[in-house]
């Protein structure tokens, strides 16, 4: 039994390699395959329930080495989408597939309806989204890790966001649900706004914190140690190599996967803290974010999911983490979520309610008179703030 809770953080990389197995086959196995990613989730979550074993892990090594492969994972998934839409054979890929597999690569590309190729821009980006930013979260918290941060920071220029590396660990973390917090969406905002905001404001908040680490080090601001400026450029280095391997058909193609891999984190920033307010007084805690310990998205998301754990102590590695099931939860998984969070009026129709209750049941005299201003702000009816007499607020501690 030990083994299996080393073997189910695999499943992980099992969805990264059917991916790229669809990718590879070409026309409507694409479009098939993103599907298939979509019921895998969505089907599974709903009906695998939930985890909440907390086993002790005897070597983390192993587990870290499972973050490691993310890397070699995406840079093939990613490859193989922009080979996809080259001409020619770059590097003899295609040859070399069909050689190994009997599978003609080539032939399938080329009869590839430009529909299927929008799958394989979507399928990409999560690709890029889970295999990417959810393992790069993991290993830019190993700030004491300079492997770790390497991988990291690589992973995430693969969607133009290597500054999450910076703002995330030391703004995000110390400013959730407060006002000052770029990711962390008020009441009544639309997704699409927030995707746009918490980019331009998490960028603007990565360079000032970046500034102020230079400035206390007597060091330039523009010049080699600015992780800022080298971060970009590392998303720069792959979009030239995109444009190397297909020209610029191929560069604006993994352009358009690594935006539509940005803004998935930001639709997952949206939906992890939606609404959430923090008397910046206080300590974070559990309940200061939005929780769900769904199985699927827990083995696939290197336990993203226990998220309240996370936000409360943020250097606890992933399979550390508690599932917290008094925390407050979210709709379901994370896909499902992302999805119902695309769908405006049914997320504030399924949300307005879930954050009341939080307002009655977790927030503090203080939060709630917060909370009472972000509903007026929102737009939130008074009368449904008041629908049920407030409860006793119940501390969430780590």
């Amino acid at each position: 039994m030990a083994l299996f809770h080393y073997l189910k953080y695999f499943l992980f990389h099992a969805i990264g390699l059917m991916s790229l197995a669809f990718i590879l086959a070409g026309g409507a196995w694409v479009t098939g395959g993103l599907l298939t990613v979509l019921v895998i989730y969505m089907v599974g979550d709903a009906v695998c329930g939930d985890d909440t074993s907390t086993p002790v892990f005897r070597h983390p090594g192993i587990l870290t080495f499972q973050l490691w492969m993310a890397l070699p994972l995406l840079a093939l998934i990613v490859f193989a989408a922009v080979w996809s839409v080259s001409p020619g054979d770059p590097l003899g890929f295609g040859a070399w597939v069909a050689a190994l597999t009997g599978y003609d690569v080539l032939a399938a590309r080329d009869a590839t309806f430009w529909g299927h190729h929008l799958s394989t821009i979507l399928l990409t980006g999560l690709m890029i989204g889970m295999v990417g930013t959810i393992t790069a979260h993991e290993l830019t918290h190993r700030t004491w890790d300079p492997v770790s941060m390497l991988i990291g920071r690589w992973l995430l220029a693969f969607s133009f966001d290597t500054i999450f590396s910076i703002e995330h660990v030391y703004g995000h973390h110390r400013y959730v649900s407060t006002i000052d917090d770029p990711a962390t969406a008020p009441r009544g905002r639309n997704v699409y706004f927030h995707v746009v905001a918490s980019t331009i404001k998490g960028n603007v908040s990565a360079w000032r914190i970046e500034r102020r680490r230079l400035q206390r080090a007597g060091q330039a601001v523009f010049g080699p140690h600015n992780a800022v400026i080298r971060g970009h450029l590392m998303s720069v280095l792959l979009v030239a190599g995109a444009w190397a391997l297909g020209g610029w058909v191929a560069a604006g193609f993994f352009v358009a996967c690594a935006l539509w891999g940005k803004a998935l984190l930001e639709i997952v920033n949206y939906m992890e803290h939606y609404g959430m307010v923090r008397d910046p007084k206080t300590p974070v805690q559990p309940r200061h974010s939005w929780n769900t310990n769904k199985r699927i998205s827990s083995w696939s998301m290197f336990n993203l999911t226990r998220h309240s754990h996370h936000h409360a102590q943020g250097e606890v590695p992933y399979q550390d983490l508690k599932p917290f099931p008094d925390a407050p939860m979210m709709i379901s998984g994370y896909l499902t979520t992302i999805v119902v969070a695309m769908i405006p009026p049914l997320w504030h129709r399924l949300m307005t309610p879930k954050v009341l209750e939080w307002d009655r049941r977790y927030a503090t005299p203080d939060e709630r008179r917060l909370a009472a201003e972000a509903n007026a702000r929102s737009g939130i009816p008074a009368l449904m703030a008041q629908a049920s007499p407030p409860a006793a607020p119940q501390a969430r501690a780590a």
